[in-house]
């Protein structure tokens, strides 16, 4: 049995601390700021973001957004594109 630090964490999208629900980066509007809160990937998804420079914590701009879920971030002097998948295992909450 899974433990919670609150009643709200026992639902799928809650940030344990009072944060707030998350979201798709996918579904992020342009020009809003967000904190990356979760990644919901594989192994590999994580390692390929984390040498892209994309951690936890981290707060990025969302610089365009496609219809089929790609996404361009800015992160600091960086543009980085990702794709539709990717940008749905990321989890993000609204800074």
């Amino acid at each position: 049995m899974q433990r919670h630090c609150c009643c709200k964490c026992a639902r799928k999208n809650h940030v344990p601390g009072g944060k707030g629900l998350f979201f798709p980066l996918a579904i992020a509007v342009i020009g809003d700021h967000v904190r990356v809160a979760a990644i919901r990937g594989g192994t590999s998804c994580k390692e390929r973001l984390f040498s892209m420079g994309i951690q936890l914590e981290d707060v990025v701009q969302v610089v365009q957004s496609r219809p089929n879920g790609a996404v361009l971030i800015a992160k600091g002097e960086n543009r980085l594109m990702l794709g539709g998948g990717m940008a749905q295992k990321i989890f993000v909450i609204k800074e």
